[in-house]
């Protein structure tokens, strides 16, 4: 939606240049970079280029997320691309895709189910994007909750504010809807107030970022200590987590903390306090927990750019001479 409307004049490029651009990307960011195979639609492109591109990727140490709409992201396909090295599945799905035999963001819930049924049990992470605009703002609450109720296979969900700006059709968007009032709704469906930004990435005015813990249906904020989250977050900067399956997220995390017995000493603490105020839901769900990530992502106006904004950007494209503010 944000590229040029002349967009689908561009013709893909061939393999050997996207590979091209992936070794830019070890040599500008390093490994363990969180790379998105996007578009356009990438399951458009011929299978096997796609599954050389993943597997590129994660022979390079990188992180590869695959952003589809779903139509052709078959459980085939995802069982061929996780063996190759993908870590995320994001699936967009919205009201804007006018989408035959959906009329309202809430009968796309059925389309969202589908979707999580066909990546249930892999190890990847599951992702949903969805576009906010004014015929979508007061379903924000329902897909919060709705989000929450499948925490055991979503584990990120992104709401990105409409913006006037490349193919888009809306137009201007509407006054109130921003971070905060999407925060605002986010809190409502969640049935928690939540601490946004404890964890940041990228401006604040652009990102904004919630991490619940889900328990038999019930959320919690795992930010609610922000102190400790904070330093926590910091001490292990460093680390790369593997977060295709929760356990292996949870074992990089116990490995980091072990070697710092300061460290170890406030995640107990932690723990100890989150399973306190948990432990009615811990009880019914014999002690399984799932973490939830809310983000929502603010994109400029074309026309109207934000310098401080672009230049604290962490979501870049890959151009050919280099990486460029998305």
């Amino acid at each position: 939606c944000y590229l040029s409307e002349s967009s689908e004049a561009v013709r893909d490029f061939p393999l050997e240049e996207i590979f091209r651009r992936i070794d830019l990307i070890v040599q500008h960011y390093g490994p363990g970079t969180d790379v998105q195979v996007s578009g356009g639609e990438p399951t458009l492109r011929q299978r096997n280029e796609l599954v050389a591109i993943v597997r590129r990727l994660s022979e390079r140490g990188l992180r590869a997320s695959l952003f589809t709409n779903g139509i052709k992201a078959t459980r085939d396909l995802l069982l061929e691309l996780a063996a190759a090295g993908l870590t995320d599945v994001a699936f967009h799905v919205d009201s804007t895709q006018q989408r035959a035999g959906y009329p309202t963001e809430a009968s796309l819930n059925a389309l969202r189910l589908e979707y999580i049924e066909r990546a249930r049990g892999l190890p990847i992470s599951v992702f949903f994007n969805t576009t906010i605009h004014g015929g979508n703002l007061n379903d924000v609450p329902m897909l919060a909750a709705f989000f929450v109720a499948h925490a055991d296979v979503v584990r990120f969900a992104s709401f990105q504010l409409q913006s006037d700006t490349g193919r888009g059709v809306l137009g201007a968007r509407l006054d109130v809807i921003s971070n905060d009032s999407i925060a605002q709704r986010l809190h409502a469906g969640a049935g928690v107030p939540l601490q946004f930004n404890v964890l940041a990435a990228g401006h604040h005015e652009c990102n904004r970022t919630a991490v619940l813990l889900v328990a038999n249906g019930r959320a919690r904020d795992a930010c609610a200590d922000a102190a400790f989250v904070s330093s926590f977050m910091r001490e292990t900067a460093h680390l790369r987590v593997e977060r295709g399956t929760p356990w292996r997220g949870l074992r990089s995390l116990l490995a980091a903390a072990l070697v710092r017995p300061g460290l170890t000493l406030g995640a107990l603490r932690w723990v100890a306090a989150t399973a306190w105020r948990m432990r009615a839901e811990l009880i019914a769900a014999r002690g399984r927990v799932h973490k939830l990530t809310f983000f929502t992502h603010n994109f400029m106006d074309a026309c109207q750019l934000d310098a401080e904004r672009v230049d604290a950007c962490v979501f870049m494209a890959i151009t050919q001479d280099g990486p460029l503010s998305m």
